[in-house]
């Protein structure tokens, strides 16, 4: 307990700046991957073909070990929090990509069909009718996207790109167990705190309609 006390009194003012490093590789990682993904799965929903090869491809890519994505941009884009956020991209597109699909193939039909009725263009069905019905969905892909972020987050270091893996790194390299902790704890505060963020704004954004369901349900 001294040691890590010892360790907060000295490298306090340093892990908020590793937090706030932390954070922003990681959000701007998932709002790349929301801006890519919602609308990709939107379009995959109007094909007949092809969309569940595009799924595929986007799954294998998030098989690939995360220390060989970081690894492959090097050589493109040389070393720092530019290739870490990139590689963290591609690992946020597919939670987000498949709930997106499922969530608005999931609409009833007998909803757009009435849009139609009342003279809705397909924008607005998408906007009005698909996207509300289908938020639960995509903020579920969405919330799993960003907790493993936060997490796969903390490889970054390993090419310069900061964080709170910095500490977790020096600490298994020299063994000091405050270090790791020092990394570690703020990166699972940082999980718990962010996903109930986010459920609150998924709450927000739900139709009461749907809110209703779920809470009977």
């Amino acid at each position: 307990m001294d040691h890590i006390i010892e360790f907060l009194q000295t490298n306090g003012g340093e892990l908020l700046y590793k937090t706030y490093e932390h954070i922003t590789i990681s959000l701007i990682a998932v709002i790349l991957g929301v801006a890519a993904a919602v609308p990709l799965g939107i379009v995959l929903t109007r094909m007949k073909k092809g969309a569940g090869t595009i799924i595929g491809i986007v799954n294998i890519i998030q098989t690939l070990p995360s220390l060989a994505i970081l690894a492959f941009f090097i050589p493109l884009l040389g070393v720092g929090k530019v290739p870490a956020i990139v590689a963290l991209f591609f690992y946020s597109v597919l939670p987000i990509l498949r709930n997106t699909y499922t969530g608005i193939r999931g609409v009833n039909k007998n909803l757009l069909e009435s849009g139609k009725g009342i003279g809705m263009t397909a924008a607005e069905q998408i906007r009005l009718v698909e996207l509300p019905l289908a938020a639960p969905v995509i903020m579920a892909g969405i919330r799993t996207s960003t907790i493993y972020l936060i997490g796969w987050a903390t490889l970054a270091s390993f090419i310069g790109g900061g964080g709170l893996g910095d500490y977790i790194f020096i600490g298994l390299n020299l063994y000091q167990p405050e270090y790791i902790l020092g990394g570690a704890v703020p990166v699972t505060i940082l999980a718990i705190v962010i996903d109930y963020v986010l459920a609150l704004t998924e709450r927000k954004i739900t139709p009461a309609g749907l809110q209703g369901m779920k809470e009977v349900s």
